[in-house]
């Protein structure tokens, strides 16, 4: 079964344009990891409670998401969004 990963990163207000821009390269260069099925970056249309990036991953299983979420590129990533923005996440099996 599937195992989906959707994370919602809300943007600090203080954060420059080109910033984000950053955010949005470095978020898509983790589509390249092999345990990667599915992978898809945008930005929400609807910026009324702020500037939204949406992170949409589709991996093969659970062992295959645990292996991303240890990957030292995906710790990085991780580590630059957490000054720049909060985030939500939800995951579920498909």
């Amino acid at each position: 079964m599937a195992y989906r990963h959707v994370v919602l990163f809300r943007i600090h207000d203080h954060v420059e344009e080109h910033d984000v821009a950053r955010a949005v390269d470095a978020l898509g260069s983790l589509a390249e990891l092999p345990c990667v099925e599915d992978w898809r970056i945008a930005r929400s249309l609807d910026e009324r409670k702020g500037r939204i990036l949406i992170e949409e991953a589709t991996f093969a299983d659970e062992a295959a998401f645990a292996a991303f979420r240890e990957d030292p590129r995906h710790r990085d990533v991780a580590a630059r969004m957490s000054e720049i923005s909060d985030w939500w996440i939800g995951d579920y099996r498909a």
